[in-house]
């Protein structure tokens, strides 16, 4: 389950959806809501720091909040309500949401000219990027939608007898909605009541269609519990869509064939509100500006570039044609148009910049390379000029001029190769401004680029931070709308990120256990646990692995017949048994006799064994491992039998055991183990040699007569038979190595 909690990151405006929930239904509706407010919570408290205090302004706001509300409260309904009533009402979700939509577009075009100009900015971005967008729903809910719809216009009577139309599309629809399981079905059952319990006496409409869903689940529960989907189950397949290649401008372009919104390069894009720019110019810092944003950021006062910080010699703005062009090329491939501005009129400039002839742009080859375009036959003459632009001469720097001269030369074998890996961090950037079907396009893209990479190139760049929260986010997303291919895909790339990044890992977010935890389950279990393993390295994670209780999934593997996965579960448990908290969860999950029985298992036992050392260092654990019986036994044949890494950790459990503990002693007091440990101190190495001496001069000088009273239950066990066996021993002892023969100094 994930919890999605929508909070600014300043603590300003929050909208917390504070349930754990998965939605239902509408994900990708609920998707595109999520992003909203998501963006609009983290620029509240500039907005209420700018105070708009006029009459508008605290309206606009009021109102803002109110639409906000009513985008979490769609969230909140998807997470809850029924599966099968939220597919007919489906239209009107869709039209609820577009009613916020506008809502929120009002609100802040009002706010837009009440704010500094950054904030007003961002707030154009956020207008923009709400007036292109859509809410579009899953197939598989929409084909169920329409056959519920069929259904309800029949209005077939009431009957104890099967109709053969009713159950076909009740499997039909239960199928694409995956009510396929007696649980579920139960939980579909409980919704649809508490809705009916909720609605008015007024309507009539909404009452009816809910106590027929009620009917017909109560009907046909038998045939849902049957599993009775097999010529459902072939609609219900996943659809293979025409894999986009990571070559740039054919991702962007055909991104809407699947439900997406292109989007442009970041070199396109206005750094204030993060929009396609349309009338890029230049100022003297060489970055790139939408006209209407950096104008106004002039005529406020400034004199530093927005990018750098740095203070400007002139405040003279330069018409990029160059950009412009290539801008224009985008828009035809990708098939949009450029907006103007999502501004209202502002006032005329105080003293309007002088515009330079001069098309020069020094940041523009930095980037040229990672785009895919044809720019052969693209204007490098600035706008009002006739001469030739001094871009092409020597003097400028030879950077941009072999840098675009180099790009037409390269064009065609670049547009045929895939996604570059200098751009891979790139495409993860703009994760979240994709719709959902890019967004997992993307994913896929970049796990096939990382596995190249891994295969044929050691020297390959890092994933930044932000690139992998913005994955984890990613898989959250996929969890929440039970996308396991999307999540499959997104959990091998961080495995993918993970494995190059071994000597350092790089910072994640807790939330990446509780994405991770529930697949622990299923057919991507191995990548799961491999992720785990090294996670579990970390000393935060351990903390956050015990807090969130996956330790019980984890064990769960133990259980399965995978060999893989039992080593795998046995190295994540062994890595987690170092934290003092681990022992007390062993205990009550009562994994102390699975241990114990792994000792057999030649491939897990040292596995097992360095878990027992691990536990019998403090706690309730300690005692669990010194009162089993069985788990001596495994030790003392550990001990004979195993090699020489498993004996010396056997010796430490021993060791740890007996230390403080004179009542243990008298357990470990054994002839096999005392003969053990004189073959361990004879053939063993320097540590197994120091270990085994300390061992056997702790059970040596501890008789049975001055026993202390060790605060743990005693153990039954005959103390005459141990006395006797333990006197052989060490008779034995002293035949075979002198040294023991004398007292320990």
């Amino acid at each position: 389950m994930a919890l999605l909690n929508l909070m600014a990151n300043d603590g300003g405006y929050a909208l917390e959806l504070s349930y754990y929930c998965t939605v239902k239904v509408h994900g990708l509706i609920c998707l595109e809501l999520k992003k909203f407010i998501v963006r609009i919570s983290q620029i509240f408290p500039g907005i209420e720091s700018a105070r708009p205090g006029c009459k508008p302004g605290i309206q606009a706001l009021c109102l803002l909040h109110d639409a906000m509300d009513k985008a979490k409260s769609i969230i909140q309904e998807c997470s809850e309500s029924s599966k099968l009533y939220l597919a007919i009402t489906a239209d009107k979700v869709v039209k609820r949401c577009e009613r916020i939509r506008d809502a929120l577009d009002s609100c802040l075009s009002q706010i837009q000219n009440l704010v500094p100009v950054l904030l007003a900015a961002k707030i154009s971005g956020i207008i923009h990027d709400l007036r292109s967008a859509k809410f579009p729903l899953i197939s598989a809910e929409d084909e169920a939608r329409g056959a519920l719809l069929v259904l309800l216009r029949r209005d077939i009577n009431a009957s104890s007898t099967v109709n053969n139309e009713e159950l076909e599309i009740l499997l039909l629809a239960a199928s694409k909605l995956n009510i396929t399981s007696p649980v579920a079905l139960l939980i579909e059952k409980r919704s649809i009541k508490r809705l009916l319990d909720k609605v008015n006496d007024t309507e009539i409409k909404k009452t009816k269609i809910l106590k027929y869903l009620l009917y017909l689940l109560r009907k046909y529960t038998g045939f849902i519990n049957e599993g009775t989907f097999s010529q459902q189950e072939g609609g219900c397949s996943e659809v293979t869509e025409p894999e986009l290649q990571f070559e740039y401008v054919r991702d962007e372009s055909q991104a809407a064939e699947f439900g997406g919104t292109p989007q442009p390069p970041d070199a396109f894009k206005c750094p204030f509100s993060m929009s396609l720019m349309y009338d890029p110019v230049i100022i003297a810092s060489g970055k790139t500006f939408e006209r209407i944003w950096i104008e106004r950021w002039f005529n406020e006062g400034n004199e530093t570039c927005p990018v750098t910080h740095k203070k400007l010699d002139h405040l003279t703005v330069t018409p990029n044609s160059v950009m412009k062009d290539l801008i224009s090329q985008w828009c035809m491939k990708c098939g949009i148009t450029v907006p103007e501005p999502c501004s209202q009129p502002f006032p005329a400039p105080h003293s309007s910049p002088r515009i330079l002839r001069s098309g020069s742009i020094s940041s523009f080859g930095s980037y040229m390379n990672d785009l895919r375009l044809q720019v052969s036959h693209v204007s490098l003459r600035s706008s009002d000029s006739s001469r030739g632009s001094p871009l092409l001469d020597d003097k400028v720097g030879g950077g941009s001029k072999s840098g675009l001269v180099q790009m037409d030369a390269e064009s065609q074998n670049i547009q045929c190769c895939s996604f570059g890996r200098e751009n891979t961090n790139a495409f993860l950037s703009r994760l979240e401004e994709l719709s959902w079907e890019s967004q997992c396009r993307v994913v896929e893209n970049v796990k096939k680029q990382l596995e190249v990479e891994d295969n044929h190139d050691s020297d390959v760049p890092t994933i930044g931070n932000d690139q992998i929260m913005l994955l984890v986010k990613f898989m959250k997303n996929a969890s929440e709308i039970s996308d396991a291919k999307a999540h499959r895909d997104g959990v091998e790339v961080l495995w993918a990120i993970l494995c190059r990044n071994r000597r350092e890992i790089p910072p994640f977010h807790e939330d990446v256990i509780h994405v991770l935890a529930p697949y622990l389950g299923s057919e991507i279990a191995e990548k799961v646990l491999e992720i785990m393993e090294v996670l579990s390295r970390e000393k935060y994670f351990k903390s956050v692995m015990l807090a969130s209780g996956t330790l019980p999934s984890i064990l769960e593997a133990l259980e399965t017949r995978i060999r893989k996965l039992h080593s795998l579960a046995l190295k994540v448990v062994c890595n987690l048994s170092t934290h003092n908290d681990t022992g007390y969860h062993m205990v009550y999950l009562d994994c102390i006799p699975k241990l114990v029985q792994l000792l057999g298992d030649r491939t897990l036992a040292l596995y097992s064994i360095k878990i027992l050392k691990n536990l019998s260092q403090n706690g309730e654990a300690r005692i669990a491992v010194a009162e089993s019986i069985e788990c001596l036994d495994a030790i003392d044949r550990l001990l004979e039998n195993g090699t020489k890494v498993e004996q010396e950790n056997a010796v430490d459990v021993l060791l740890y055991l007996c230390h403080g503990c004179p009542e243990y002693i008298q357990l470990v007091k054994r002839e096999s183990i005392i003969e053990s440990l004189a073959s361990i101190y004879a053939n063993g190495n320097s540590r197994g040699k120091e270990i085994s001496r300390e061992l056997i001069q702790l059970l040596d000088t501890i008789t049975d007569d001055n026993t202390s009273h060790c605060q743990i239950a005693n153990a039954e066990i005959p103390s005459g038979s141990a006395k006797k066996s333990s006197t052989k021993a060490f008779r034995f002892l002293a035949k075979k190595m002198p040294v023991f023969s004398k007292p320990f100094s």
